[in-house]
């Protein structure tokens, strides 16, 4: 059964429409600092239950890709969902220029992707896929936050949540 060329053509348009759902969190709880030790430290306890808390939220979602900047703490943050879905993480670099990132983030036509940042680059990073500002620097103390941007088309829209 053949159908009408209208259907095609808006099935075809359908089809064709970036969707992308883009997961943004900070690192989770960080421990402490000592003297002498790298400024690179791990998670704390609290952190790595965020870090499984993060997992258990999205373990059911489409996830196809995992970023993370190179620290110990942001990789951590995303390793027990990257290990449930079997999935290699990518890392940037925070020094990179956001815009090259965020270039590369909608060059991706269609899937869900989860990335983890840092309390300076977070707000970055969902301001220029938003094209406006709608976060600044988070607090030192926040760690709680899921960023959900969600494309369809051209269109994007911005969704807070505390996990």
């Amino acid at each position: 059964m053949r159908l009408p060329v209208a259907i095609s053509c808006f099935l075809f348009l359908l089809s064709s429409c970036s969707r992308n759902t883009f997961y943004i969190v900070r690192h989770a709880e960080k421990a402490p600092a000592v003297a002498g030790m790298s400024s690179d430290v791990p998670l704390s306890e609290e952190g790595k239950k965020r870090a499984v808390a993060l997992k258990e939220i999205l373990k059911n979602e489409n996830i196809h890709s995992i970023y993370s900047t190179p620290f110990i703490r942001t990789k951590s943050t995303v390793q027990p969902l990257a290990d449930f879905k079997l999935i290699l993480i990518q890392l940037y670099s925070p020094k990179d220029t956001v815009d090259q990132f965020i270039a590369k983030l909608k060059s991706i036509k269609k899937g869900t992707v989860l990335i983890a940042g840092h309390s300076n680059t977070v707000d970055d990073l969902v301001n220029k896929m938003m094209g406006q500002t709608l976060l600044s620097d988070l607090q030192e103390t926040e760690y709680d936050n899921l960023f959900i941007i969600k494309r369809k088309g051209k269109k994007y829209l911005f969704e807070r949540k505390k996990y």
